[in-house]
C-alpha cells in the first residue's frame, strides 16, 4: 500500500502565529532563486530573488544571527 507523502511546505508567520505565506518550492531559475507558494492560503505567488538582493540580504545579517539560523535546523519546533 503506497503512502500518500505530502510535499514539504515552509509556513512563514506573523507576530501572533498566523500564517502569512506557505512556501511550496524554491527553486532555481537561471541566475535567479524562485520562491512559489500562496500568501494568506489562497493566493498563489511567484517571487524572485536575484543576486543582487541575496547580496542585499547577507549584508543584513551579523555573525550571531547567522549562528542563530544554523542552529535552527537542530532545534525541536512546539
Amino acid at each position: 500500500m503506497a503512502q500518500n507523502k505530502k510535499a514539504p511546505v515552509m509556513r512563514i508567520l506573523d507576530a501572533q502565529d498566523k500564517e502569512l505565506m506557505a512556501v511550496r518550492r524554491i527553486e532555481r531559475d537561471g541566475d535567479n532563486l524562485m520562491i512559489r507558494g500562496k500568501i494568506f492560503g489562497a493566493m498563489p505567488m511567484v517571487a524572485k530573488v536575484t543576486p543582487e538582493e541575496a547580496r542585499a540580504a547577507l549584508k543584513l545579517l551579523d555573525a550571531r544571527t547567522i549562528l542563530f539560523i544554523l542552529s535552527l535546523l537542530f532545534r525541536k519546533g512546539r
